[in-house]
């Protein structure tokens, strides 16, 4: 019993080994092979992005979560392209419109009026035009507009210096890892005009990077640029919402949070946060800016805004303002993603993705629990059948995980260690069976003390080899060894020094003898030899020559103690001697008794 729990201890180390092998073996080419690392790595952002878009479109199936009702959007859309073009007869529209646009709006009394619009200096717009919209822009304290970094050639555009009044301050925890200039740290700014830049009017980035795949994921809530960080624009609008007043200082604690108040926003390593998505395009309340101009034009206020975050952007397909995004359609315009990020802010609703130490702890639980749904198991379609439930049970779980906690669990490692883990279960349940298999077979067929093979497995030898020299008209010999005195010798020193004797012996039977030859303890002190393919000539010489080094051997028998020992032996032959296994034993035991009565210590006479 002892072994067999060894055996078991021994296998679920050699299945432990076998994962950390695997593990070794792939982190060792991935960090030797720079290409292949690129690859591998590559792969799962990808596959893990494809899981996350799948989860985000079942859940936005089940409206969850709900879009924020003060977030309203005023979208230049189709029909109100259309509209602009037959009244304005041109594109961009003239900005004297946004001026009366926002003098409008501001009669409701709205929380802000956010243009995702680039206002730069344009050789189309009329200065008075300009003034216009300036001055509008300026005039109230909730206006807000976009501006975007780049990293253009500065041969092709100078990068301007910024006022002071649009940076912000970040005081970040040491802990938190978090390093914005690896990804959003940006070389050159395509400016606005000057009089919004310097005037009442807050600015914030309109800048967004694709994931690798195109799809748009994450966003940035702050930027850098000439070592200073400014504000991604919906940021911008929202820290100002949850404070309720003008900031310009944020944290950053030591688990990789932006703090604005009450609300913590969840920063990748890089500076970004995952958007949790509301829905298809047109989730958030949205109007076409045609009807607010008709409202103008016809001196109403039909539509009412007030303590409405407002957002006024481009939507129609004409104006490439579309980005790719993880929801049904797949498109989104630039201004739903603003209304998006300014949504998760408002209700505290990011996606946290699960962090290192929180994936390799999911990583070992999960092939800890399939190595044991399969050592545990007896049957294999039990095991296959339990692994494929706790298989579809994860995928439920990392759904539900996203869709209750808004937390991202990754999923494709998971289900490949599932399978590895899986595969290298069964071989080590083969390598137990193999080796319980081995053990029985050693308890059924090896003595316990001698090491040789027992009587059993002797009886069995030699009846096969004589049905094989039968078939095959071969000759094999029997070797019939008995150790001199031996009750003698254990009245003198002792049972256990002659069991040491007993193993002496043993291994030098073992060492004079042939791979091929099969020794046998026959019972008692007496053991036996098998030779196959060897006639009566060369079985003698051998059973001489073990004679001999047995005879010349000093044995030990205790820790001081040694005494030489001798052997007796009888040999006989198939077919010459006999045809059946008892008579060649009987053969053999009538030379071994020769031995015996004409003074031991030799090989006796075959009569």
């Amino acid at each position: 019993m002892k072994k067999l729990i060894q055996t078991k201890w021994f296998t679920y180390g050699t299945y432990l080994l076998l994962v950390l092998a695997v593990l070794l073996v792939g982190f060792i080419l991935l960090n030797n092979n720079k290409t292949l690392r690129n690859v591998m790595l590559s792969f799962f952002e990808v596959a893990e992005n494809r899981s996350f878009d799948y989860r985000q479109s079942i859940r936005v199936l089940h409206k969850q979560p709900v879009p924020n009702k003060d977030i309203v959007i005023l979208a230049i859309d189709d029909a109100s392209f259309e509209y602009l073009w037959d009244k304005y007869g041109e594109w961009p529209i003239p900005r004297n419109v946004y001026a009366d646009i926002i003098n409008h709006l501001e009669k409701s009394k709205p929380q802000a009026i956010i243009f995702d619009l680039m206002f730069i200096k344009s050789m189309r717009a009329s200065e008075s035009s300009d003034k216009e919209l300036i001055e509008a822009m300026n005039k109230y304290n909730n206006i807000y507009t976009g501006m975007n970094f780049d990293t253009q050639s500065a041969e092709i555009r100078k990068p301007v210096d910024l006022p002071e009044r649009l940076k912000i301050n970040i005081n970040i925890n040491n802990n938190s890892k978090i390093d914005f200039s690896k990804k959003y740290e940006f070389t050159n700014c395509r400016a606005i005009l000057p009089e919004l830049i310097n005037g009442n009017v807050h600015v914030g980035l309109t800048s967004v990077i694709r994931n690798s795949d195109g799809i748009i994921r994450n966003v940035a809530p702050i930027m850098m640029y000439k070592n200073d960080f400014y504000p991604y624009l919906s940021f911008l609008v929202s820290g100002n919402y949850l404070t309720q007043k003008d900031t310009n200082t944020y944290s950053i604690d030591k688990n990789g949070n932006l703090l604005v108040k009450d609300t913590k926003i969840p920063l990748t390593k890089n500076g970004d946060t995952i958007l949790n998505w509301y829905g298809p395009s047109n989730t958030h309340t949205v109007y076409p800016l045609y009807k607010v101009i008709n409202e103008i034009n016809n001196g109403t206020n039909g539509l009412n805004f007030k303590d409405k975050i407002i957002l006024i952007g481009t939507t129609a397909m004409s104006l490439h303002d579309t980005k790719s995004v993880p929801v049904q359609e797949g498109v989104y315009p630039g201004v739903e993603i603003h209304a998006t990020f300014i949504n998760n802010v408002i209700d505290n609703n990011f996606i946290h993705k699960t962090d290192f130490i929180t994936n390799l702890i999911i990583l070992i639980g999960v092939i800890c629990l399939v190595g044991l749904i399969v050592m545990l198991s007896t049957s294999t379609l039990f095991a296959i059948l339990s692994t494929v439930l706790f298989t579809i049970a994860y995928l439920f779980i990392s759904y539900y995980t996203m869709e209750i906690y808004n937390i991202w669990m990754p999923v494709v490692l998971p289900m490949i260690s599932i399978f590895l883990a899986f595969a290298l279960s069964f071989l080590a349940k083969y390598i137990l069976k193999s080796k319980d298999f081995d053990y029985q077979y050693k308890l059924a067929t090896i003595d316990g003390l001698t090491e040789l093979y027992n009587h059993r497995y002797f009886q069995d030898t030699l009846r096969k080899q004589i049905e094989v020299s039968k078939r095959y008209n071969q000759t094999f010999s029997l070797i019939i060894i008995d150790i001199d005195f031996f009750k003698k010798f254990n009245d003198t020193y002792g049972h256990q020094a002659g069991d040491a004797v007993l193993r002496q012996v043993a291994q030098t039977l073992k060492k004079n003898s042939r791979a091929t030859d099969c020794v046998c303890r026959y019972g008692g002190e007496e053991m036996s030899i098998i030779l196959p393919n060897t006639n009566a000539e060369d079985a003698l010489f051998n059973a001489n020559r073990i004679c001999k080094a047995v005879a010349e051997k000093e044995f030990k028998l205790n820790a001081n103690d040694t005494s030489k020992v001798t052997i007796s032996l009888g040999v006989a032959t198939f077919p010459q001697d006999a045809e059946t296994p008892q008579e060649l034993i009987e053969k053999a035991d009538k030379s071994l008794y020769y031995a015996k009565e004409h003074g031991r210590n030799q090989v006796g006479k075959i009569e």
